[in-house]
């Protein structure tokens, strides 16, 4: 009698489509996190930016407190703004009065206007003396958005 071996051979390792797979996964998810980190900075920069105007216009609230119902004559005297984490308070942060209408064109600036209330257009906030009272205090910032920058108004 003649005996057969029947010999199983095991082959260990990937086959070529099971490593196209994980490739494939792969790369998708690197293609999604590439496409969401953009987005997450710049969400995160305006949240930096909403939480600086919120603290300047606390600090205006605080010094109009603190003198009597007054205004400050101008950023500079407000001393309780101090660092903010995004905008330099020195440098990038101004006051003044308006005058019609103003607008805000300066990306990485903030623009307080005193004796003024927002005004909410289509794509575009700005800020007007017409219908404020002398007290009334508003912020103009720009915020990043996909297609470029957006002007806000915050008023106190």
């Amino acid at each position: 009698m003649i005996k057969q071996t029947i010999s199983n051979k095991r082959q260990e390792g990937f086959t070529i489509i099971e490593v196209l797979i994980v490739l494939a996964i792969a790369g998708l998810i690197v293609l999604i996190v590439f496409l969401a980190v953009p987005a997450l900075q710049r969400n995160s920069r305006n949240t930096q930016r909403k939480n600086d105007v919120s603290a300047v216009l606390g600090a205006i609230s605080e010094y109009v407190s603190n003198n009597s119902g007054g205004l400050p004559a101008n950023i500079g005297n407000i001393t309780s703004i101090t660092n903010l984490g995004f905008y330099d308070e020195a440098t990038e942060a101004s006051m003044t009065i308006a005058a019609g209408t103003v607008t805000q064109s300066n990306n990485s600036q903030i623009l307080v206007v005193k004796n003024a209330i927002c005004v909410t257009a289509a794509g575009d906030d700005s800020a007007t003396n017409v219908g404020a009272s002398s007290r009334n205090v508003v912020v103009l910032y720009r915020v990043e958005v996909s297609s470029g920058y957006e002007t806000v108004c915050q008023g106190t």
